[in-house]
Order: structure tokens, then sequence, then C-alpha cells
């Protein structure tokens, strides 16, 4: 009996180890299958109390002991009347729906939302939405935008305020024309909103930036490079050289232009430029459109300006710094910062990384658009 029993307990403790080894698995395969649905995450956070914080221990930095207890006391009630005066709008809110409830009962219906978002609209602050693209060649970051935008379009009010964080030398047409479409969707819908340029908003970038209603630069930050580039090398003789043989094949006579490997000819090379002056035009009519007081035919040269020179000539509406520009709007409205992760593979990890190495290696002033 003590063998059989002995026996019985090592079962059962067997038992529980593999149910709870498989417990475990199938939860990590669950968490993966959800996770591996879900496209990416959106992130909204207040940035309001990270500048204040700053602001208040730089001031506490210059004060004595004495006047930074006094100074922290202060504060402390400050903070707990504002939270005591968001209680009272709260509950002063809820019972204006209540009433207005009641006596709408018999009565034609009130929309009970609108009511409550007029009424709390009076005791918030308005917003600064505050978004960020930093661009690569392809203008990938370009769905991260999207997401970003649509969901500030979602919630802002017409006493809210946007402001993008640019960053791009340029890169290809299509990705930037798509990027510089994605913002225009502010102006459709009447928000105004501002560009703030901290390092280089070049070329495609500067596309992106012309389509904002103001354009806020720092002094020595890169803008403009209105001009289109193309660069293709040819290995053709270096094949002929050793006996190979490229053959190309096309249906319609401009299908392809200019060749890496086969002989290019002089028609290819002058319909191909033909197409980089109607991309420029196109670039120009751009800029032009959403920047008249520009002089166009002056800046669409293809050079670049420091942001102080490009003020003079119109491509920049103001000298500052995007850190400076949030602080001039922190006592008027609450900062909130918008992104959104895409999720991503390991290998685009990796294959991204490996991208902004060589952009950094190779970066050349304006390329592309």
């Amino acid at each position: 009996m003590n063998w059989f029993s002995e026996y019985s307990l090592f079962l059962a403790e067997t038992a529980t180890v593999v149910i709870a080894i498989l417990a475990v698995l199938i939860f990590i395969l669950s968490q993966r299958r959800k996770s591996a649905t879900v496209a990416g995450r959106l992130s909204v956070k207040d940035i309001s109390q990270e500048y204040e914080q700053v602001k208040d221990d730089m001031l506490m930095s210059s004060m004595d002991e004495l006047e930074a207890k006094l100074f922290m006391k202060d504060l402390k009630k400050q903070k707990k009347l504002e939270k005591k005066q968001a209680k009272l709008a709260a509950k002063q809110k809820k019972k204006q729906v209540k009433k207005q409830e009641k006596s709408d009962e018999h009565s034609t219906p009130v929309n009970t939302t609108k009511l409550a978002e007029s009424h709390t609209d009076q005791q918030v602050k308005p917003k600064l939405f505050v978004l960020s693209f930093n661009g690569s060649m392809d203008a990938h970051e370009v769905e991260e935008l999207r997401q970003e935008i649509t969901a500030v379009l979602a919630v802002i009010k017409p006493e809210d305020k946007v402001v993008v964080k640019l960053e791009s030398p340029g890169g290809v047409v299509h990705g930037y024309g798509l990027a510089a479409s994605q913002l225009l969707r502010f102006r459709q819908r009447d928000i105004p909103f501002t560009a703030v340029v901290d390092k280089v908003a070049a070329s495609g970038g500067y596309m992106m930036a012309c389509t904002a209603s103001k354009i806020v630069a720092a002094p020595f930050a890169i803008v403009g490079s209105i001009g289109v580039v193309a660069q293709i090398p040819n290995f053709n003789r270096l094949l002929k050289k050793h006996d190979v043989d490229i053959e190309l094949q096309t249906a319609g006579a401009y299908k392809r232009t200019l060749t890496m490997f086969g002989e290019n000819t002089e028609e290819g090379r002058q319909k191909f430029k033909q197409e980089l002056e109607e991309t420029h035009l196109l670039f120009k009519d751009f800029v032009k459109e959403y920047r008249p007081n520009v002089d166009i035919e002056q800046v669409a040269t293809g050079e670049h300006w420091f942001a102080t020179q490009a003020k003079d000539k119109g491509l920049v509406d103001e000298i500052s710094t995007s850190d400076d520009f949030i602080l001039s709007h922190l006592k008027t409205h609450k900062i909130i910062a918008v992104s959104y992760q895409r999720r991503q593979k390991l290998s685009e990890k990796i294959s991204k990384n490996v991208v902004k190495s060589v952009e950094k290696l190779f970066f050349r002033q304006g390329n592309g658009l």
C-alpha cells in the first residue's frame, strides 16, 4: 500500500508540473498571436508636466533653502487648488447633464454629449498636439505619420493647435509626395499647424514643411534645396570588356530611358532629363501654391540655406527651436505628444538600422526630392 500511495503521489506531482508547463506555453502562444494581430500602438502623452517640472527645478536651483521650502509649499497649494477646481467642474458638468436630461424628457431630444463638451471646454486649457517626423530616403515613416494625423483629426477642437517637428534631407518623390499630402489633411479641414525644423528640412523635407501655415526653424537649420536629382551608375563598358552581353526588351519607346547595364543612348538621356524637369516644375508649383510670397525662380535652384538666410527669402517665418516654441505655449495650452509605433519584424529593424547607417555615411544635400 505504501508503494501504491507513493506512486500515486508521484503521478499527481508529475501531472501538476506538466499541466503548469502547458498552461504557460498556451498563455505565451496566445499572447504572441494577439500581438501579431496588432499592427502598431498609438501613444498619447501629456508632456506639460515634464516642461513644468524642468521650469520648477530651474527656479528652485536659484533659491536658498528657506525660499525653496516656501516655493514648494505654494506649489503644493496651487496643485491642490487645481485638483479641487477640476473636481468641481466635473460635478457641475454631471449636474448640468442630468438636469438637461430631465427637462428634455417630454421635449425635443438634445445632444448631451455636445452639451458636456461645451461645458468642459470652459474649464480646460486648449491643447497643443505635438507630432514628429524624422524622414529617411524612402519616407517609409509616412505610415506612422498617417496614423498620428488620423488620431488628432478625430479629437481636435477649433481652439486647439498642432505642431509638427520635421527632420529630413529629402528622398524619393512618391514617398515625400505622400507625406506632404498627409499634412495637407490639416489644411483641408481648415486646421492651421506649425512646422518646426531643428536640424534639416530640405528638398522633400521642405516640401512637407511648406504645407504648414507657419514654418519655424532653428538659426542653423538647413532648409530649401528645391530641386530634383537622380544618379544611375552604368556598367556597360565593364561588361563589354569581359564579353558579357546584356539584352533588354521593352514595349513602349520610353519604357526604359537609362539603364545600369545596357548601353545608354542620347535620346534616352534627353527623355530622362525631361522627366526630371517635369518633376522639378511640379515641385516649384507646389511650393508656390503654399508659399505665395516666395520668389520661386530665385529659390528653386537646388540650393539650400541656413534658416536665418532662408527667412529673408520667405522660406521661413520665424527663428526659434522646437523647445522654445513649445515653452511659449505652456501657460495657455496643454501639451500633448502623439506618436504611433508600428510593430516591426526583426528583419525590418535590422534593415532600417543598416539604411540609416548608409544614409549618414553618404549624406548628400538635397537628395531626390
